[in-house]
Parts: C-alpha cells; sequence; structure tokens
C-alpha cells in the first residue's frame, strides 16, 4: 500500500506552529494548501511556504518581497513585514517555527528514523548505513552537511512520501543541540559514532562532549519500541567502542546499548572477523559469514562500517545485502579520498579534524603501499578553545612515533612542533598510530629531526613550499579542519604529478 499523501494545508501549519485555527477537520482543505517548506528564494517553488530565518550574515526577512514575487504561498516571519499578497505566519522564533513544522512531518511519519552523532565519522557512517539499507529501504538522508537546527528540519521536510526510512546525521557545537535535532527527529535509532575533544570551545571539555553526544539516546524509548507516526517502530541505541568510556556511559542512558567496533568491549557478532588491510590502505573483513570489501580506506572505516552494518541488521536487512551495501560506498569529496595525479597519490582527508581523526589519518598514510615517501600535511584543528595548544601538541607527539617518513606542518601544529622542539614532547598514554600497522617503522618521541619535519607557520605560504618538500613518487595525507582550507593545496600537488587527479 502507498502512503497517504503528506499535504500541507494552512490548518496543518497553523497546528504545527501553535497558532489558532489549526482545525483537523480543515487539514484537507485545498483552499488554502501549500507545495512545501522552504527557507531560500533561490530554490522556492510557487506555492511553498517561506520560512525568514535569521543567521549571522543574513535575514530572511529581508527577502520576504522576493519570496511573494517568486510566488510563494505563505511566509513565516517573527514581525509583521508590512503589505504583503500572501498569508504571514507571525511566530516569536522562526529557527524554532522551522523545528515545528518539520517535527509535524515527521509524526506523520511510521518510518524508522536513524540518528547518527559522533565526535568522529558522522558522515561516512550516515552514507555507509543508506548503502546498506540500499537493496531493502527506500531510505531518505542527510546531504551535504545539513546536520545542525537548519539543516536537519530541511532533510525532514525534504522527505519523499516513498521514503520508508530516514537517516539523519546529527551535528553539535553547543550543549542542547542534539537534544534539540533529537526532539525534532524523534530518532527510532540512535547511533554515537566515537567521543573525543571537539567543539570544546562550547561543550567545555570531553565530558561535555560525552554528555550531549549522549543526549541523542535519552528519548529512545529503553523497551525496544519507538512511537512514530502513532505506529511501532524497531528502536534501538548503537555506540562505538571508543573511547573506552563511551559504552559503559551510554548504558546509564538506555539499557540495551548494543557495541560496534574492533575491540573486546564490542559485541563479539559487531566484530570484523579476518580483517585484512590491502595495499591501498583500505579494508575487507567478513561479517556474519558475508565478505565486506570496504572503498573508504582506514581501520576507522571498519569501525564506521560495523556501526552501519548494526543499524542495517536492527531493520531487518539481509546480512548479504548489508554487506554489499557498504561495499559499495566510496569516499565523500574530502573526507579519506584518494586521488593520484601522475605518480603521486594523494589521500584527501581535510573536511574536518580533530585528535582522533588525524591519529587515524596518519595509521592509514603509514599502512598505505607507496613507491616514494609518506608525507603528512597537517593543519590547524579548530574549536578547541584553551585546550587547543596541549591538543596540537598530545596529537603531534602521537603522530610523530607513526612509521611516517616527512611531516609539513602549518598553523597550529607548527606552533606545536616549536613547543615539542623547545621542552621535549608531552606524556601521553597508550600506543601511538603506528599500533594497528605490524612491521610499521614507528618510533618513540624524539627531538625534531630536521630533515623528517618541516615547518610552514602561515597556511598561504605553503602552496609555495610544498613543491620543494614531496618527490613525484610521494603518498601525501592533507588533514586539518574545514575552516583551515588545506584543500588549497590540491592544485598544487596535482600540477607536480602531471595533471588533474581521479577519486
Amino acid at each position: 500500500m502507498m502512503p497517504a499523501t503528506f499535504r500541507w494545508t494552512d490548518a496543518r501549519v497553523r497546528r504545527a506552529l501553535g497558532l489558532p485555527g489549526g482545525d483537523p477537520a480543515s487539514a484537507g482543505d485545498p483552499a488554502r494548501a501549500y507545495e512545501g517548506i522552504s527557507t531560500d528564494t533561490r530554490s522556492l517553488r510557487p506555492g511553498d511556504v517561506f520560512v525568514a530565518l535569521r543567521g549571522d550574515r543574513f535575514d530572511g526577512h529581508d527577502f520576504i518581497a522576493r519570496a511573494v514575487q517568486s510566488g510563494c504561498g505563505a511566509v513565516v516571519a517573527d514581525h509583521d513585514p508590512g503589505e504583503c499578497a500572501v498569508p504571514v505566519y507571525r511566530v516569536p522564533d522562526t529557527l524554532k517555527a522551522l523545528g515545528s513544522l518539520a517535527l509535524q512531518r515527521r509524526l506523520q511519519s511510521s518510518a524508522p528514523v536513524v540518528g547518527i552523532t559522533g565526535s568522529s565519522g558522522k558522515t561516512t557512517v550516515k552514507d555507509l548505513t543508506l548503502g546498506a539499507l540500499a537493496a531493502t529501504h527506500r531510505a531518505h538522508g542527510t546531504e551535504a552537511n545539513l546536520n545542525n537546527r537548519v539543516g536537519t528540519p530541511l532533510t525532514i521536510l525534504a522527505m519523499p512520501e516513498t521514503a520508508n526510512a530516514l537517516v539523519l546525521e546529527l551535528g553539535t557545537n553547543e550543549p542542547g543541540e542534539i537534544a534539540e535535532l533529537a526532539r525534532i527527529a524523534r530518532p527510532t535509532i540512535g547511533v554515537v559514532t566515537t567521543v573525543s575533544e571537539t567543539h570544546i570551545e562550547r561543550l567545555g571539555d570531553i565530558g561535555g562532549v560525552l554528555d550531549e553526544k549522549l543526549d541523542l539516546l535519552r528519548p529512545i524509548a529503553a523497551g525496544g519500541k519507538a512511537a512514530a507516526g502513532g505506529k511501532a517502530a524497531p528502536a534501538a541505541a548503537i555506540v562505538g567502542d571508543e573511547p573506552a568510556e563511551l559504552p559503559p556511559a551510554a548504558r546509564k542512558v538506555h539499557p540495551a546499548v548494543s557495541v560496534a567496533g574492533w575491540s573486546r568491549a564490542a559485541d563479539p557478532d559487531l566484530r570484523p572477523e579476518a580483517p585484512r588491510r590491502r595495499p591501498d590502505g583500505t579494508w575487507a573483513f567478513t561479517w556474519q559469514g558475508h565478505p565486506v570489501a570496504l572503498r573508504i580506506p582506514g581501520a576507522h572505516n571498519v569501525h564506521n562500517a560495523l556501526l552501519a552494518l548494526a543499524v542495517a541488521r536492527r531493520l531487518g536487512v539481509p546480512p548479504a545485502s548489508a554487506a554489499a551495501g557498504v561495499s559499495s560506498v566510496g569516499p565523500g569529496a574530502m573526507r579519506g579520498e584518494v586521488r593520484r595525479a601522475g605518480g603521486l597519490t594523494l589521500l584527501v582527508d581535510c573536511y574536518n579534524a580533530n585528535a582522533a581523526g588525524v591519529a587515524a589519518a596518519v595509521t592509514t598514510l603509514e599502512g598505505m603501499a607507496a613507491e616514494g615517501r609518506r608525507v603528512a600535511v597537517l593543519g590547524s584543528m579548530l574549536e578547541l578553545g584553551s585546550r587547543s595548544r596541549a591538543i596540537h601538541r598530545e596529537a603531534l607527539a602521537r603522530a610523530l612515533r607513526a612509521g611516517i617518513d616527512r611531516y609539513v606542518l602549518t598553523g597550529a601544529f607548527a606552533r606545536a612542533a616549536e613547543e615539542i622542539a623547545r621542552a621535549g614532547p608531552p606524556a601521553i598514554d597508550g600506543p601511538g598510530p603506528a599500533a594497528e600497522n605490524p612491521g610499521s617503522t614507528a618510533r618513540d618521541p624524539a627531538p625534531l629531526d630536521d630533515d623528517r619535519v618541516h615547518l610552514v607557520p602561515d597556511i598561504d605560504e605553503l602552496a609555495d613550499r610544498l613543491p620543494g618538500l614531496v618527490g613525484p613518487r610521494d603518498t601525501i595525507l592533507l588533514k586539518a579542519s574545514r575552516g583551515v582550507r588545506l584543500e588549497r593545496a590540491i592544485p598544487v600537488l596535482e600540477s607536480l604529478g602531471g595533471g588533474e587527479g581521479d577519486a
């Protein structure tokens, strides 16, 4: 049976926004019906309700006239815009109104909703989950980086009528954001990938990050079912096994947590069987008796794939189909992409960065077959607040243990290297990245080697310096936070390799 068509009417909009006149009896009134919800006049369709959002650099109220000229059917605004040819729904806060509209749409669907958050791997797990579900579900998921209080509602509002699963990536950089997104999305399956010191400028410390991420699991019913559109949908809490504090903390929130990953803390049926790294840095393993051959490099992506497989299993996907599905997923743009330009190999992983992600990327580089040197180009990790200097020093000290031939350090990593050169490496616990790469040339922390470590403090000088620091057969990692725009180095490297790279 096809799902009932969802239609925006005047009554439904009013009911969502808590305004008078939201009488269910008029929900199908064709005299006042709308096509959908829009926040952007550039993509607005005739008949859409235009929600005038306020941002740091714009005010959607300034575009109401343009929205009306483009044929919008109504406007949601936080003040009277004056003479207007279409109905205006007045609300105190248009951002909250957008979330309320998305919640109204969410509650009309009985599709299971997968919410995915974590300090690292959210987008990759989301993509792998969509792949794992592809054979049996018409899943709708987050596009690009639409994972905040604007993007998540827009993703829900864009859900096709035919979708029978919704996969949402949920991000945060301040306390309470995950709780608000979970309130709107009403996830039936919650996934926390990992927790580390990210966005601590606002979240305070790793304890604050952990508490924020676990807000995703709090609304999920503990009894195995969760309300969705008036029906029962399978409910589950799934977390990764890193750090060690994550699984026990998750169990305090939800008593029945599945744990996926490499370690003994993971459930036996959510660990990789017979894992093996291939020369290009990707991994193959067996799960539930079925082969998985990942196209995304890095041991950490085995962990991410297992989280996606756990979701697929919960939603009844046959193991063979789920395994084939995750095996079909390639890396997202600048998220572990391998590009080749002539003899050069580029590992482009500069969409985002935190200490755990830097360690994983360096480990991946170390494990890749290389004709020339392995070169790690590391740029600043952002939004770390007062802990930034210490975290960069610790992350660099760990990275320097790996069997990497050359490091090119810019921004905060260059400053961290200077501090290590003066005072020595900080004390760090546990093995370095090379622990996952048997036979590596890993070394203990030592005074910085002038031929191994090269500092380019100013990111704007990197393009000029790189040609003298890499060779024609090198394998080169680019890793930094998105705001650093380290991808500016790609054209320079591709020109050295003799042409544009192939993903």
